[in-house]
């Protein structure tokens, strides 16, 4: 499996030869962000499940952000952002939002539909969209922040787990396979 990863996976040679990324061969090459170990998986499924939640395009980089600054592996922690797709980001936004109303006190309990644009003018109907969308925000960031380090969290430790594991299991079929008790 290794060697099929890292068939796909581009070379060092090819960074170097990238003009754009050049400038940034020191830092692109650094073994730790391209070394496939428990620490270095762990932390890039970590940082790939929390920048997975940050809206818009900008999930890998900021997941590749994270990669170059923890140094864990760059293109594992890209790879873990696409849990977020068109049908999966609804129903993690939902949570996300159900998480800050419960740890924000003052939050609407229900969610409360947008105001209809009425006779009452556009100014009037401008002005109560943004206090609703005010009122829905402040649920939703928090909670897509708690609900982004949950993930990490559970994502780092379910890695750390199997892999100590994994591990464990490859020894004792050694041991047992050598004779040794």
């Amino acid at each position: 499996m290794r060697h099929r990863i890292r068939n796909l996976l581009p070379d060092h040679d090819a960074i170097r030869g990238n003009r754009w990324l050049a400038p940034f061969e020191n830092t692109l090459l650094h073994p730790r962000l391209w070394h496939l170990n428990r620490r270095s998986a762990a932390g890039a499924v970590a940082a790939g499940l929390f920048c997975g939640l940050i809206p818009g395009p900008l999930q890998m980089l900021g997941a590749a952000i994270c990669a170059l600054v923890f140094r864990v592996n760059l293109p594992l922690a890209m790879l873990t952002t696409l849990y977020t797709n068109p049908v999966t980001i609804i129903p993690l936004y939902i949570v996300a939002y159900t998480i800050g109303q419960w740890v924000l006190p003052g939050a609407h309990e229900h969610f409360v539909a947008p105001p209809e644009p009425g006779d009452a003018g556009l100014i009037v109907w401008t002005r109560a969209l943004i206090d609703w969308m005010i009122g829905l925000g402040a649920p939703l960031a928090l909670g897509l922040v708690l609900l982004a380090a949950g993930l990490a969290l559970a994502g780092y430790v379910l890695i750390r787990v199997t892999w100590r594991i994994y591990l464990v299991r490859v020894w004792h079929d050694r041991r047992r396979r050598h004779g040794t008790a």
